[in-house]
């Protein structure tokens, strides 16, 4: 009985640390609404999947939305589709719109950038040996900083996208010295901060962060679950990412740490569009929209790149505008 009542007793003690060390790394400041800025992540890739008019639709995110933030991708099928051949106009186009909105850019480059799936070779680089492949992704991000590294919209430069999720989407398994490779060359090139990026969720963020000069988390609640086949809320609070964010600031030390993809459209075990109207709003609708967006600001951030601008767009086009209007309000109400 005696020995039990020790085994209890360690327990208790254990819980009650637990409890102080959580609580103590979970603190943070948390910022008024009023500081807080907003930004748009915008894939011409998932506009034209979408069956929109992308140029459209990214003049309509300045222009009606008000969006001064974007973070773009360099994608590599798109840039370099014949080796050595490069194509840049639909790129200039954005990088030079933005510019002349008066809108700053994140420009991400490398294999792996926003959007499924994920990693976004050309067809002639999946006959390359891995050597010969890293070789050629190593041009062409040479050739797109150097295009763009005299544009003054452009504030910082992302390198591959959650590299340390490399399970998620159909991309090779993670090589860190290449990561490294990566990162060297475009400082070498430029004196921008460069922007790594993690899941919010599913990583520890140390090995990001340690990389970066702006950290970047994803940030999701409402998703689709494969393995429970159904719809599920991740069980956390904006507590949660400060924590973590409090221990990989023992680690690191990023001179700013974003929401760089904070979720804004639906998640589902199919693509958006073939799901029916109440299937999407399983996991995204105005209301959980909202609660997001005050989650994030909970969690202790100042900047945050919205998900889903092509689909708010859709979803006006297809006459229901609720989507739009209400991110509408979260970017005025930044600028004001």
């Amino acid at each position: 009985m005696f020995h039990h009542l020790k085994i209890i007793k360690k327990i208790f003690v254990f819980l009650i640390v637990l409890f102080f060390v959580v609580f103590l790394f979970s603190r943070g400041r948390v910022f008024d609404s009023s500081e807080l800025e907003y930004g748009v992540t915008f894939s011409k890739k998932q506009a034209v999947s979408l069956g929109l008019d992308w140029q459209k639709v990214f003049l309509s995110s300045i222009d009606e939305l008000g969006v001064k933030n974007f973070r773009l991708s360099a994608y590599w099928d798109e840039s370099e589709p014949a080796q050595g051949e490069y194509v840049w106009q639909d790129l200039d186009w954005q990088v030079n719109t933005a510019k002349d909105k008066g809108a700053k850019i994140i420009l991400a480059v490398g294999g792996r950038l926003p959007r499924w799936p994920e990693c976004h070779y050309p067809d002639w680089a999946e006959k390359l040996s891995k050597e010969e492949r890293e070789a050629s992704i190593l041009d062409y991000i040479k050739t797109a900083v150097e295009r763009y590294k005299n544009n003054d919209a452009i504030t910082a430069w992302q390198v591959e996208n959650e590299p340390f999720l490399s399970h998620f989407g159909d991309c090779p398994v993670l090589d860190k010295a290449f990561l490294d490779k990566e990162i060297a060359l475009v400082r070498s090139l430029d004196k921008r901060p460069i922007v790594i990026t993690d899941s919010g969720e599913l990583s520890v963020w140390v090995p990001a962060s340690r990389r970066a000069d702006i950290f970047g988390t994803t940030m999701y609640l409402n998703t689709y679950s494969r393995m429970l086949r159904g719809y599920v809320r991740y069980p956390i609070e904006p507590g949660f990412f400060r924590f973590k964010k409090n221990i990989a600031n023992l680690f690191s030390s990023p001179q700013k740490w974003v929401v760089i993809e904070l979720q804004a459209e639906p998640w589902g075990p199919i693509p958006y569009q073939e799901m029916t109207f109440e299937q999407r709003s399983q996991t995204m609708d105005v209301k959980k929209f909202r609660e997001i967006v005050e989650f994030a600001r909970q969690a202790g951030f100042r900047e945050f790149y919205l998900w889903g601008v092509e689909w708010w767009y859709w979803e006006k086009e297809q006459g229901r505008g609720e989507m739009w209007d209400e991110a509408r309000g979260v970017f005025v109400g930044a600028v004001n």
